[in-house]
């Protein structure tokens, strides 16, 4: 049987904010946003290509508030390939995207740690050929 995560929770305060980040600023597309009661949507987010889904959960009480943007422990904690570091990292700045560091090569690739509004940190990778 084979097997592969489908998706991923990130904890954010507003949907409709988290939305706007990922789509018109990270370069995501939003896969689905159902309503499902007056206070919560499912709202799946995914790179184009991608087949791991990001779920934006809107946090629902003071623990969860707590965890936003601290869900790894300040450690980067989601991790974007690309096959074209320098188009992605040019047109995620362009579209006002904070990376955190400049990029460097390390031995697994081309890499830059960005973060959400919310406080997540993200590398953006290209892979090291090979």
């Amino acid at each position: 049987m084979a097997r592969h995560i489908a998706a991923i929770t990130i904890v954010v305060p507003d949907y409709d904010e988290a939305i706007a980040f990922y789509v018109e600023r990270a370069g995501f597309e939003l896969v689905e946003d159902t309503r499902l009661s007056a206070t919560k949507r499912w709202v799946l987010v995914t790179p184009p290509g991608g087949q791991c889904r990001v779920l934006l959960a809107r946090a629902n009480s003071e623990r969860q508030h707590r965890a936003i943007g601290n869900q790894t422990g300040g450690r980067v904690g989601f991790f974007l390939t690309t096959d074209d570091f320098d188009r992605d990292y040019a047109a995620m700045t362009a579209a006002g995207v904070d990376f955190t560091e400049a990029p460097r090569r390390e031995p697994y690739g081309q890499v830059a740690v960005f973060e959400d509004p919310f406080g997540n940190r993200w590398d953006l990778i290209e892979p090291a050929a090979g």
